[in-house]
């Protein structure tokens, strides 16, 4: 379980694509080759069959294509949230490349050293991360910097730190006990998959939607630090009371965020909180 609660924490989600430069390059196809047909290629060379035409891949093959994060740090007036997320515009072409989301993420974890949450993040998000860092030829020293002694800061690549929480690792087992995001969050009365889920994500880029996974991005997050929230309730960091001002921070940056047209997505995230709100007022107790 949860052993303490960073100072700052960061609970992220990533988004991405199969790779269409990797797929020309490992299975030699013309440079020319279209994006759509190249990715066609790359499910068939890794399994797809009619029922499963777009199996997953392997996380080194796909492109990073947004990053999201709720960031809660705490100051001398008590704790505070926000939403951030990369890339930032996806029109501004130098800041939106893959290397550049990747990059101003890991540089930001390694200057500031928070609490990093995720869901199943430890076997995809942290490692797509890492993999495509190599194959970019990205500089990350302060990420990747190893204290020599626990107390001398997080580490993200050791089981025994706290640097690095994969809430999959704590809540799912296997088989029957194996739970998705999804099913914990809508379980809990908190927005898990709406409009979008993660076998679209391919296809709305190919469709130019690149926003539309960023504003799935977005909520993906949120539910993520929802989640984190809840178990670190149920583990006891927060009482009651705390949990249920913790839960008021998040909602009130929901609403604050839905009033602008750029987050006009969020407006259905509440929502839908409402609506499970009501569906689950009838059955707990």
């Amino acid at each position: 379980m949860l052993r303490t609660i960073g100072s700052e924490v960061w609970a992220f989600d990533a988004e991405w694509i199969p790779d269409p430069n990797a797929g020309r390059l490992l299975y030699d196809l013309p440079a020319k080759t279209a994006d759509a047909k190249v990715m066609k290629e790359m499910w068939q060379q890794n399994g797809a069959t009619e029922e499963d035409p777009t199996p997953y891949l392997k996380t080194i093959l796909c492109r990073v294509v947004s990053i999201s994060m709720i960031a809660r740090k705490v100051k001398r007036d008590g704790a505070a949230v926000s939403l951030h997320t990369l890339p930032k515009d996806i029109s501004d072409e130098s800041g939106s490349s893959e290397r550049s989301i990747i990059s101003q993420f890991l540089d930001g974890l390694g200057k500031n050293r928070p609490q990093l949450v995720g869901f199943n993040s430890v076997n995809s998000d942290l490692r797509i991360l890492v993999q495509r860092g190599l194959v970019l030829g990205i500089h990350a020293k302060a990420f990747a910097a190893r204290p020599n002694k626990p107390w001398e800061g997080y580490d993200y690549f050791s089981s025994a730190s706290e640097g690095h929480i994969d809430l999959r690792e704590i809540i799912a087992g296997w088989g029957k006990s194996g739970v998705s995001l999804n099913d914990v969050a809508t379980l809990s009365g908190i927005p898990g998959k709406m409009d979008v889920d993660g076998e679209q994500v391919a296809q709305l880029w190919l469709d130019g939607e690149w926003q539309r996974i960023v504003d799935y991005n977005e909520c993906d997050a949120f539910t993520t630090y929802l989640v984190w929230l809840r178990l670190a309730h149920f583990a006891g960091h927060f009482n009651p009371e705390q949990y249920l001002e913790e839960v008021k921070l998040v909602r009130n940056l929901l609403e604050q965020l839905s009033a602008e047209k750029r987050y006009a997505h969020l407006k259905r995230y509440l929502e839908e909180w409402d609506r499970l709100d009501t569906v689950r007022a009838t059955w707990e107790g």
